[in-house]
């Protein structure tokens, strides 16, 4: 999903820092594990926050490997696998990426999940169920939410206030790309959510909803920058951009507030996945497990800025901390839809987008 791809806006493109582990005592050695993340600042920080936590607890080195976002790195992964390797014991894929590697087959380990009993702490729409059993498990969450200039409009309690012309003619910052969201929110404003992105039928009728919408978009944006400096100079007052980055503007000064409207706002996440061939499958439980606990996600969520997978109930973010990454309700994205029918969906996406 872009949603996932976005996060490598965070890459500075610096190689991996992982302290050589040569001058190690060999007791040391004797259980480590291969971890990928994205790069920069996302990496840097599990290198500084999370994977010190995890060795202490646990006794088990971390190496840290910089991989790109997961639907390239799930190109690499294909062909080490098919040279016997495995650069990686876990790797972070986004679900839909989490899909394709099941659906090819030989990438990803299944999991036991009687090693793995802190994921009993999250939904488990989080635990992924492949054709042969579980092969991913959540490991932190980000929302792309509604937003808006305080300084101009009301709060908005719908979705459906965006396609008001009295309140925002002229006016809206929107994603142009077709998976980023849009539809998503379309399909649980105005229809039954994800189920009517699974025809062609459905996938018509969210679009022609969309298209209602555009004389009401003054911006469609392709890249973050875009949206923030229009939000910043008042060119839109209001529209859909990512939470965690909106409230940052808004602690800034900027005239930015994001809201969760009845219908909720696009969550979307990323997971562990055991890599096929890997010999480190208990230590990789282990890293899931300590991943899975809710003072984990709460570290996650104050030092990396994701949303917890965990309830707030149980873990100790102030309700300000948990406000500022997370919320509900959430909308879950059509991902199989994306999928199966992205041809279909992209064309009459950009269709849509090209009309005057």
């Amino acid at each position: 999903m872009y949603n996932m791809k976005r996060r490598t806006l965070l890459k500075t493109g610096a190689a991996s820092l992982a302290a050589s582990s040569l001058a190690a005592p060999l007791i040391a050695q004797s259980r480590s594990l291969k971890v990928g993340a994205y790069g920069g600042y996302f990496e840097n920080s599990f290198k500084e926050y999370v994977y010190p936590e995890f060795t202490a607890a646990t006794g088990i080195s971390v190496e840290s490997v910089t991989q790109p976002n997961s639907a390239d790195w799930l190109v690499t992964m294909q062909q080490a696998a098919s040279a016997g390797k495995v650069p990686t014991d876990i790797s972070l894929y986004g679900r839909d990426t989490m899909i394709k590697a099941s659906r090819i087959g030989g990438m990803l380990a299944q999991l036991d999940l009687s090693k793995i009993p802190n994921t009993d702490n999250m939904d488990s729409y989080f635990v992924f169920e492949g054709s042969e059993g579980p092969q991913g498990v959540g490991a932190m969450s980000w929302f792309s939410a509604m937003v808006y200039n305080p300084n101009e409009v009301e709060t908005p309690a719908s979705w459906a206030d965006f396609w008001d012309s009295d309140l925002f003619e002229a006016s809206l910052g929107l994603n142009t790309i077709f998976n980023s969201g849009l539809l998503d929110i379309t399909a649980a404003t105005f229809f039954d959510g994800t189920e009517t992105l699974m025809s062609n039928e459905g996938i018509l009728a969210v679009i022609d909803k969309v298209r209602e919408l555009k004389p009401n978009v003054a911006l469609w944006w392709n890249a973050e920058s875009q949206m923030e400096q229009s939000m910043k100079n008042g060119d839109v007052i209001g529209g859909q951009y990512y939470l965690d980055v909106a409230n940052l503007m808004a602690l800034d000064g900027f005239p930015i507030a994001a809201t969760f409207p009845k219908e909720g706002n696009v969550q979307d996440y990323g997971s562990w996945c055991l890599s096929a061939g890997t010999e480190k499958a208990d230590e990789a439980a282990e890293f899931m497990n300590f991943s899975s606990l809710p003072s984990t996600q709460a570290l996650m969520s104050r030092k990396i800025g994701t949303a917890p997978l965990v309830p707030q109930s149980s873990t100790d973010l102030t309700d300000d901390e948990f406000a500022f990454v997370s919320g509900s309700p959430s909308i879950k994205p059509a991902y199989e839809a994306y999928l199966d029918n992205e041809t279909f969906i992209k064309e009459s996406w950009d269709k849509m987008l090209a009309e005057a």
